[in-house]
């Protein structure tokens, strides 16, 4: 198939005599934070200035920037690529950098040929990179040995690269927990494969000590059966799944165990045990708060409410709101970013989630709700995607830098954090918050790595109510 004839098809130079002193090129680019990896596994360069948001946000920029020289990089590109392009050879640069490059910057590189050379065909360029503010970042001098011969080529086409760390990821967010003792923990009904493989595995990342309720000679057998060690765990034999979740309940309620963990009795058995009137309720409504760490996106999200309620009310929210901020406390963000998310950005009496919204926000304002920073009606990019943000206008700290996502009932809550689990390469986890414990709530499909991610979360929780 033959390409078409167009700027992007192929790779043409300006020859020495094309260029005169004054004329310019132009590339403009936006740091995303896939090239911030990129850079560092081709460079090697691995300064956590650059790859760990934690050690970033201490430093004096207060967040990941990028490498210095990827900006250099790019006055490189505009050289070897059209101004002057192929044949173009570098015989010195000099860079002075001005301001750091952070995520969802945008940089303009403008060269302007500055003097030329007869007798060897020599070419100095200026180098200028600005951000979009029109800030200058990098400035300095390029000279070359510029092409003499026209050259056209196709354009040749690169592989595209997917960057994965979600081990580094996974084992980053179990470290979290690095240093608190293991909490006693209720695993009610844990009756099937899945459950009891869920017991081992939060018992050996050292985040629980499981204390099984439900049929013992069933728990036994299955675990006999497929070979798992339960040492170290403690048995309440209990004859059925009602039976556990009102047992594991009292446990909680008598101090026995510091959390809650659903086994493989159906979510509205669960708990129902822990809302009946001598169960766990706070002055709080309970809601579920999902951690999604994705690849993409340069921090953790907390997403909520994904299991609990199904049509939240204004008030049910404020209590979702809080809850989500009191969990991202918890994993170490001071003071979150919160979206309040909706189909548009704008407040409309016709869509129930934006007026929701813009009511929550003055709550926040008020008082009502506290150790946040609120903002809403978000649309999704919007809060997720500063480049979106600022399309549409939104300079706000919150928009394009969302830490928690609030979304307006469980199924849009539910289908975001699912698209991400199973479309994203996400690591994900989470609790259930408003109670007098943590509670670990289960969906059939979660992976072992989601669940015992899931513990850890809870044993940072639990923790965190343990504190004076």
């Amino acid at each position: 198939m033959n390409l078409p004839n167009t700027r992007d098809s192929y790779i043409e130079n300006r020859t020495y005599d094309e260029i005169n002193v004054g004329d310019v090129a132009t590339l403009t680019r936006t740091l995303r934070r896939e090239d911030i990896q990129l850079f560092a596994i081709m460079s090697g360069d691995v300064n956590p200035a650059h790859v760990d948001p934690e050690y970033a946000h201490s430093s004096m920029f207060h967040e990941v920037i990028a490498h210095g020289m990827w900006g250099a990089a790019m006055i490189s590109t505009v050289l070897g690529t059209e101004f002057p392009g192929p044949g173009t050879i570098y015989f010195n640069q000099t860079l002075r950098f001005s301001r750091p490059v952070k995520v969802g910057d945008t940089i303009k590189v403008t060269l302007t040929c500055a003097q030329k050379f007869d007798h060897n065909k020599h070419m100095v360029f200026d180098c200028v990179c600005t951000n979009q503010d029109n800030l200058k970042v990098i400035s300095g001098q390029a000279e070359v040995l510029a092409p003499v011969e026209k050259i056209k080529r196709a354009r040749m086409a690169m592989p595209e690269l997917t960057i994965s760390d979600r081990e580094g990821r996974y084992r980053r967010m179990l470290e979290k927990s690095k240093g608190i003792a293991p909490k006693a923990t209720a695993f009610a009904h844990p009756c099937d494969l899945e459950s009891l493989r869920m017991v081992v595995g939060a018992r050996d990342a050292g985040a629980m000590l499981p204390v099984l309720v439900g049929p013992e000679a069933r728990m036994r057998a299955l675990a006999e059966q497929h070979s798992l060690d339960l040492h170290d765990c403690r048995f309440v034999d209990v004859p059925h799944s009602r039976a556990a979740a009102e047992r594991a309940v009292a446990l909680a309620v008598e101090g026995e165990v510091d959390i809650l963990v659903q086994g493989s009795q159906r979510t509205d058995e669960f708990l129902h045990a822990v809302i009946a009137p001598r169960g766990l309720r706070s002055a709080r409504r309970i809601s579920h708060v999902q951690y999604i760490d994705v690849q993409n996106y340069p921090r953790p999200l907390f997403i909520t409410d994904t299991l609990v309620n199904i049509e939240p009310s204004l008030e049910d929210k404020v209590d979702i709101v809080q809850n989500a901020i009191d969990f991202a406390h918890a994993m170490g963000v001071a003071e979150p970013k919160v979206a309040l998310l909706a189909a548009i950005e704008v407040v409309t009496p016709k869509m129930r989630a934006t007026t929701d919204a813009a009511l929550l926000c003055k709550m926040a304002d008020r008082g009502q709700i506290t150790g946040a920073l609120v903002e809403g009606p978000l649309a999704l990019d919007n809060a997720v995607s500063i480049i979106s943000a600022r399309a549409h206008g939104l300079g706000s700290v919150v928009a394009g830098h969302a830490d928690v996502l609030v979304a307006p009932d469980i199924e849009s809550a539910n289908m975001l954090a699912k698209q991400l689990e199973h479309l994203s390469d996400a690591v994900s986890g989470g609790v259930a918050m408003g109670a007098r414990v943590p509670m670990v709530l289960m969906n059939r499909s979660d992976s072992q790595e989601t669940r015992v991610a899931s513990c850890v979360l809870a044993q940072l929780m639990a923790n965190q109510h343990a504190q004076p």
